[in-house]
């Protein structure tokens, strides 16, 4: 019978096409508000851009000017040492899983764990963090604030790790035992190795996905109006910045906000195309 004359060809054909067609305008709907939101961004926070925003600290309230100076120094001092923290962690956390996941349960304990963690969300984390860590110091401290990132950090990495290490051919891993290599040094200097841009790309997305949070540093590191660089103490910190100056009534502070949220967002966006494009890496031959 000619197809298309067929009930059941026009029927899967028309069914084919209703569903294409909710695919695409599902997809139009997300790349539209995607687009008003970063054209929206763009244009308030390109119109915040100045040297006094990268030169003078956050202003106190009803004062003129300012910058968020402080602010971008405890971001990168809280999420540098996150990332110090999370990495090493991470790194030999995925390889034990893949080297040794399919031989004991602890493994299989340490999988649902990473994934409980991945989709935990970031406030109670935070929360976690002030109970064990701030609430027995007695203070908030730029260092709770990294430990809070860390902790959300460490998942994504073990989870990349992982999964990039079992991309390596077992030709390859086979041709290094026949060597009398032993297994924690084809761990270490073949398998990882193989996969090094892989696992970069990983911490890279770990760092992007930690420099936006502002739940766990409002629990952890909170805010400090002056300069500080003592992570002993509390430190100021854009996305608690951009929280507290976004909902204010004084003009400078929202300008400021808007300004620092173009930051984020481009940190956050230059990070996703380096590890998309620099350190992509296929399944190893």
């Amino acid at each position: 019978m000619n197809q298309a004359i067929n009930p059941v060809y026009r029927k899967r054909l028309l069914t084919h096409r209703i569903g294409i067609a909710l695919s695409v305008a599902a997809m139009s709907v997300g790349l539209l508000v995607l687009a008003w939101i970063l054209i929206t961004l763009a244009v308030k926070g390109f119109g915040a851009l100045s040297v006094h925003m990268f030169t003078q600290t956050t202003p106190a309230p009803g004062s003129e000017g300012g910058g968020l100076a402080n602010a971008i120094v405890g971001s990168l001092m809280i999420v540098g040492l996150a990332t110090v923290i999370s990495t090493p962690i991470g790194i030999l956390a995925g390889i034990y899983l893949a080297e040794y996941g399919e031989e004991n349960k602890i493994a299989a304990v340490t999988r649902f764990v990473t994934d409980i963690m991945l989709s935990a969300p970031s406030i109670v984390i935070g929360m976690f963090v002030w109970a064990m860590y701030v609430a027995t110091a007695k203070h908030y401290s730029g260092y709770a604030g990294s430990v809070a990132l860390a902790l959300i950090a460490v998942p994504v990495v073990v989870r990349t790790t992982d999964n990039m290490l079992r991309l390596v051919p077992n030709s390859l891993l086979e041709a290094a035992f026949a060597l009398g290599a032993p297994r924690w040094k084809v761990a270490m200097m073949v398998r990882l190795r193989a996969v090094k841009a892989g696992v970069i790309t990983g911490v890279l997305l770990a760092v992007a996905r930690i420099s936006g949070e502002t739940a766990p540093l409002l629990f952890t590191a909170l805010n400090n109006q002056f300069f500080s660089a003592d992570m002993n103490a509390p430190m100021a910190n854009l996305p608690v910045v951009i929280y507290g100056f976004a909902m204010s009534p004084y003009d400078n502070w929202r300008e400021l906000a808007w300004g620092g949220a173009l930051l984020v967002t481009f940190s956050v966006l230059a990070l996703n195309i380096l590890s998309r494009t620099v350190f992509s890496q296929k399944a190893p031959n």
